[in-house]
This record gives C-alpha cells, sequence and structure tokens, in this order.
C-alpha cells in the first residue's frame, strides 16, 4: 500500500507552483486544502476504472457491486476462468468484458505487471498500461496518479482540468488535450499536485464555496 503525499509536501508543492505560475497563483489563493485522491491498486483498481467508465456514479457503484460479488477473488486468473457471459452478467458490457479480459491476460502474460509498475518510470508506465486494449492515455495516467502518488503525472484529457484551466487563463475555449499538456509543462516536477488543485478549484467553485473566475 502507497503512502500518499502528505499535507506539508502538498502545501510546499502548491508554494512552488504558485511561484511559477501568477495565473495558477490566483486559483492557488483562494482554493482549500486537499487531500491527495487515493484509488484502489493493482489489477482490480484498473479494472474497477475500466468497469465504472462512461456510466453514471450510480450505475458504476452498482455494477462495482455486482463484479465484486461475482469475482470474490479479484485477480487476473479469476477473471479468465469465466466465460464472457458470466461477465455479462454481472453487468459488464461486451467491450468492457472483453478488456476485463485484455487486462488479466496482460498480466498473467507479463506484459503488463502490475506489482512491477511502481519500479518504472511516469513514461514507462504509462506505455505499459496503454498497451493493454482498452486502456487509453487518460486512463492510465489517473491510475498511477491515484495508486502511486506520481506527483508529477497530469492527466490532460480531463475535462474538468480543462475547464479549470480555462478559468485560470480567462479563456473563451476550454483547450484541447494537447493544449492542456502543453500548458502544464510549466508545473513540473508537480503536475499532479497543479491537477489536485484544479480539481480542488473546479469543485468547490461547482459547489458553490468560492466564486467563479
Amino acid at each position: 500500500m502507497f503512502v500518499p503525499p502528505a499535507a506539508d509536501a502538498l502545501l510546499e508543492a502548491r508554494k512552488v507552483l504558485a511561484d511559477a505560475d501568477p495565473a495558477l497563483a490566483a486559483i492557488e489563493a483562494v482554493t482549500p486544502a486537499f487531500d491527495w485522491r487515493v484509488g484502489l491498486g493493482g489489477f482490480p483498481g484498473l479494472l474497477k476504472m475500466v468497469v465504472q467508465q462512461q456510466v453514471s456514479l450510480a450505475s458504476a457503484a452498482a455494477i462495482w457491486a455486482r463484479v465484486e460479488a461475482g469475482l470474490p477473488d479479484m485477480t487476473p486468473e479469476a477473471v479468465l476462468a469465466h466465460e464472457d457471459a458470466y461477465l455479462l452478467s454481472l453487468g459488464l458490457s461486451r467491450p468492457k468484458a472483453r478488456y476485463a479480459r485484455a487486462i488479466a491476460e496482460a498480466h498473467v502474460s507479463g506484459t503488463c505487471d502490475f506489482d512491477a509498475l511502481p519500479g518504472l518510470s511516469d513514461d514507462e508506465a504509462v506505455a505499459a498500461l496503454t498497451a493493454i486494449t482498452g486502456i487509453g492515455r487518460w486512463t492510465a495516467e489517473v491510475y498511477l496518479m491515484f495508486t502511486q502518488g506520481r506527483m508529477d503525472m497530469f492527466p490532460g484529457g480531463d475535462v474538468a482540468l480543462q475547464e479549470a484551466m480555462r478559468w485560470m487563463d480567462k479563456a473563451e475555449i476550454r483547450p484541447n488535450e494537447k493544449l492542456a499538456y502543453r500548458r502544464a509543462e510549466l508545473w513540473r516536477p508537480y503536475r499532479g499536485v497543479a491537477a489536485h488543485l484544479l480539481w480542488a478549484c473546479y469543485g468547490a467553485v461547482k459547489r458553490r464555496e468560492i466564486a467563479p473566475f
């Protein structure tokens, strides 16, 4: 079990980011403190991310509960031991059943060893995950950020991040993925902290805890 970045480390990184980028500093000044987001790691964690994508929060929770009940021993071998029909009976769509099998096969074959991911660089870990059918860059980056505490990981394809970046730069349209990555270069080596800061700002605005930008 990894230890997420501590509160003092996040505070220090926020100060560094604010000093490096005046636009981000304006957001940093009004955004409340936040904890590092922590997700389920290993094979079950990646499977959960895939299972819960592109459905409502309520549906995601219900489907994952069925998967947990249907696969009490949630290992790659357990997934591969069942036919697709069984995975479908747990609420998975056909594509997601295929992706679940692909994730399991990648681990069993050694194509992507989840236990070895923490020892890889950010780019190497993203490459290993995105080589699996059904795993895109956003999924890989968020998984690595939330399960390994990688402080320089930045999921530029995240729409909430893009919208917060639009507020930050007082732009008329939100940046696309390519532009978001380019904009985030200024925030190395704390792009992951910048992402959390932007998410915290986005959430606080939506909850009306702070004024819109």
